[in-house]
């Protein structure tokens, strides 16, 4: 009995990423706040990735979400994104950016979000810690691996989540002792790391 309530509680499809166990609350979570406040272009491109092969990779609509409304919060103006798949976070971003904001690559930014290739997360905040002002905000992905990290090495899992489980401890060891910054770790979409820089 407890396994048959186990199963219906659980996930019955790796269809979106979310640390959630149980599809049903993960769904709420989607009908009730945040479908109803996505952007029509958002929807459009949601839906698009979705359908594609490696739709998985997409960012999941409730951390674009968290990341239209990190943006407003700092009141953003310079942002810059680290790795983009079909853009949902990036248009994420820019929709959340005012009127004399933009997306650039030069100067001190107020938000950065990283998504790209994991093994070089440490490579990446060791180059974007200098660009991003004090008191701006830098977000990085996927930070929770699946819940890789808090699996043992040879516990069973997809042979990619294996290949850069290790890149993804070790980034989130450097960012917990590094004396630069803030963080808060989120257990959003695959999890996501905020990092505020303080010095």
């Amino acid at each position: 009995m407890a396994e048959q309530e186990n199963q219906e509680i659980g996930h019955k499809e790796l269809a979106h990423k979310t640390l959630l166990q149980s599809d049903a609350l993960y769904q709420y979570i989607l009908e009730t706040s945040v479908f109803p406040r996505e952007h029509e272009c958002m929807k459009e491109l949601r839906q698009m990735s979705e359908k594609h092969p490696w739709g998985l990779m997409a960012t999941p609509p409730d951390e674009g979400q968290l990341i239209n409304m990190l943006v407003k919060l700092i009141n953003a103006k310079k942002t810059m994104e680290i790795g983009v798949y079909t853009g949902y976070s990036l248009l994420s971003t820019a929709l959340a950016l005012p009127h004399d904001g933009k997306e650039n690559n030069k100067g001190a930014f107020d938000f950065v979000f990283v998504d790209a290739d994991k093994d070089n997360y440490l490579n990446y905040h060791k180059r974007v810690i200098e660009l991003v002002r004090v008191g701006g905000l830098i977000g990085y992905d996927n930070t929770l691996w699946s819940g890789a990290v808090a699996r043992p090495p040879d516990a069973p899992m997809l042979d990619y989540v294996k290949q850069f489980r290790s890149y993804v401890i070790e980034v989130n060891k450097y960012l917990a002792h590094d004396s630069r910054i803030e963080i808060c770790q989120i257990p959003v979409g695959d999890g996501i790391t905020l990092c505020r820089r303080i010095i």
